[in-house]
């Protein structure tokens, strides 16, 4: 399976910060980030980087063509707004191991999703939340289901599905994709995803962006500091 490496060399590029809801401001960036790993309840184990303190905590979970370094800029920036932030690696992918990992759409990605909330739960945090890119969304979906009430304060579904029991999410959901989103056979996204939208509980909100770019793929266009904005607003909304 391809998959993009976005290298961030933390030394010479600086982190988009946003402010008050305002335009983004520029900041040094901060140190590299430290490398972490955790079980899963089913045997795996999970590879993932860890940036910033403070007490409310983020899980990164990259979609399929994507690692946990594709998600450097946006964990950096993150990270300098107050967020301990964990971009993991699915099981199948770097480092992490797990049942299923040959196949990783198959695979029970959830209970990486899981491991990584509790390894932040464990470590301090008082919140989580969880976005998630096109597959990583899914699987943030189906663990925001199985995980226990309060486990998982607020998810971001990036151009992804929300699976066959989207009323069952918990907490509280930003889904956001791109207007001109298509599937391999030019079905528009666009369609389903407010399908789902349409079935989940409160509080909710859809972002629907300009462009075609799937997911993680929508930072790479005009779009991505407008995407990085509204996930930062989700996120610190009280």
């Amino acid at each position: 399976m391809g998959r993009i490496h976005r290298q961030v060399m933390a030394s010479a590029m600086a982190t988009v910060v946003v402010l008050g809801g305002g335009m983004p401001t520029a900041r040094p960036a901060s140190r590299a980030p430290e490398r972490v790993s955790f079980p899963t309840e089913d045997g795996g184990l999970i590879h993932a980087d860890l940036y910033g303190k403070g007490a409310r905590g983020v899980v990164l979970a990259h979609g399929g063509r994507f690692d946990k370094e594709s998600w450097g800029p946006q964990a950096t920036a993150l990270a300098a707004a107050g967020f301990r932030v964990l971009a993991i690696d699915f099981r199948g992918y770097g480092e992490s191991r797990g049942p299923g990992q040959a196949d990783p759409l198959s695979a029970p990605l959830h209970l990486d999703v899981l491991a990584a909330v509790r390894y932040l739960r464990r470590t301090a945090a008082k919140s989580v939340s969880v976005v998630g890119g096109s597959m990583g969304g899914a699987a943030a979906a189906e663990a925001s289901i199985l995980a226990e009430p309060g486990e998982i304060d607020r998810i971001v579904l990036l151009a992804a599905s929300a699976g066959g029991r989207p009323e069952r999410i918990k907490g509280r959901k930003l889904f956001i994709a791109a207007r001109g989103d298509t599937t391999a056979t030019g079905a528009p996204r666009l369609v389903r995803i407010r399908e789902q939208f349409e079935k989940t509980t409160e509080p909710k909100e859809l972002v629907v962006l300009e462009g075609s770019a799937h997911a993680q793929f929508l930072f790479q266009t005009d779009q991505g500091e407008r995407l990085l904005r509204e996930i930062l607003r989700f996120l610190s909304a009280p």
